[in-house]
C-alpha cells in the first residue's frame, strides 16, 4: 500500500487507487447531502481555514459548505479584507493563521505554487483550490466524477476540452488527472491559446480543429474565455472565436451520440458555449456544481480522517 498523500496540491503523488478512493467516497457523501439533515460528525473538533487570496464564489462556498456538512469549524479568510491588502506577505499571514490552531488549509491564490508554499510552512494538510494557471485539482476531480456517473468508468473514454487552455488551471488539472483514470484528453483552441508543451503529457493530444477534437468524444468541456487576460493579442475578435470554437449543437453532432457537456463555470453564454448547449439535455453543468460539495467532502475526509 502506497503512502497516503498528505496534501492535494496537484496529482503528482496520487496513484489511481487513491484517486478512485476519492471518487468512491463521494458516492457516500452524495447520500449524506440527500438526507433531511445534511450533516455528519466526521470533522467535529477540527478547524478548516478557507484561505482565499483570490476572489471566488463557487469554489469558496462549496468548500465552506463541505467542511460544515462534516461538522468542522470554518475560518474564512478573504485577502481583500485583511492585512494582505496593506502589504503583509503570504508567509506572515500564514503564521498568524497558524496561531489560531488551524487543522487544514484550503488555499486559492493568483500565484502558481502558493499552495505548495503554504504546505511547506504550515505543517498542516493543504488543499489547492486554484493557484494561478497551474492547478485546480478538486475541479478536475468533480469533472471526472461527473463523467464517471454517466458512464460508470473513465476507462477508454475521450474527453475534449475546448477554449482558453493557455490560462486554464482546470484544463491542466484535467489533463493530469483523467489519463490516470484511463481516459484520453484532447485539448483544443486557437494556436495562441494552446501551449504546445502540454502535448508532452501522457494521454493528451492537442489540435486547433474543434471538429477533430470532439469527434468520438464522450464528454465535451467548454472553458471560460478569460477576457481579462486577452490583452496580449491572443484573439482576432470574440466573434471570430465564437464562430470557430463555441461548443454548440452543431459542433456536438461530431461527438459520440449522447456525449455530455461540461463547463467549470462561470460561463460566458453564447461565447464559448451556446445557451442551447448549456441548458440542453446533454448538459451536466448543474450536476458538476452539485458534485462539487460531495467531492470536496470526500477530499477533506481522505486527508483528515481516513487511514486506509
Amino acid at each position: 500500500m502506497t503512502t497516503r498523500p498528505r496534501h492535494l496540491l496537484d496529482f503528482q503523488d496520487w496513484t489511481p487507487e487513491r484517486l478512485h478512493a476519492i471518487l468512491d467516497n463521494a458516492d457516500t457523501m452524495l447520500q449524506v447531502l440527500d438526507r433531511p439533515v445534511k450533516k455528519v460528525p466526521a470533522l467535529q473538533g477540527l478547524t478548516v481555514c478557507n484561505a482565499f487570496f483570490e476572489n471566488s464564489t463557487r469554489t469558496r462556498t462549496s468548500f465552506e459548505l463541505a467542511a460544515r456538512r462534516m461538522s468542522a469549524d470554518v475560518l474564512t479568510f478573504a485577502a481583500g479584507a485583511s492585512s494582505v491588502s496593506k502589504g503583509e506577505s503570504l508567509r506572515d499571514t500564514l503564521e498568524v493563521l497558524t496561531s489560531y490552531k488551524v487543522d487544514a488549509y484550503i488555499v486559492r491564490h493568483h500565484a502558481a505554487g502558493a499552495a505548495h508554499l503554504v504546505a511547506r510552512y504550515s505543517g498542516k494538510p493543504v488543499i489547492n483550490a486554484g493557484d494561478g494557471r497551474r492547478a485546480h485539482p478538486t475541479q478536475a476531480l468533480l469533472d471526472a466524477y461527473t463523467i464517471r456517473q454517466e458512464y460508470g468508468s473513465l476507462e477508454g473514454k475521450t474527453v475534449a476540452i475546448l477554449g482558453d487552455v493557455r490560462h486554464s488551471r482546470v484544463a491542466r488539472s484535467n489533463a493530469e488527472l483523467l489519463p490516470k483514470l484511463g481516459a484520453q484528453v484532447v485539448l483544443c483552441g486557437p494556436a495562441t491559446l494552446l501551449p504546445p508543451g502540454l502535448a508532452q503529457m501522457p494521454g493528451v493530444t492537442l489540435t486547433t480543429d474543434p471538429r477533430k477534437a470532439v469527434r468520438g468524444a464522450h464528454a465535451v468541456m467548454a472553458l471560460r474565455l478569460q477576457r481579462e487576460r486577452m490583452g496580449g493579442g491572443f484573439l482576432g475578435s470574440l466573434q471570430e472565436y465564437a464562430d470557430t470554437y463555441q461548443v454548440n449543437d452543431t459542433l456536438l453532432k461530431e461527438a459520440e451520440s449522447g456525449a455530455i457537456v461540461l463547463h467549470p463555470g462561470p460561463m460566458n453564454r453564447d461565447l464559448e458555449i451556446s445557451s442551447d448547449a448549456a441548458d440542453g439535455p446533454q448538459s451536466r453543468i448543474l450536476k458538476q456544481v452539485e458534485n462539487g460539495q460531495a467531492i470536496r467532502m470526500s477530499v477533506l475526509y481522505h486527508l483528515l480522517v481516513g487511514r486506509n
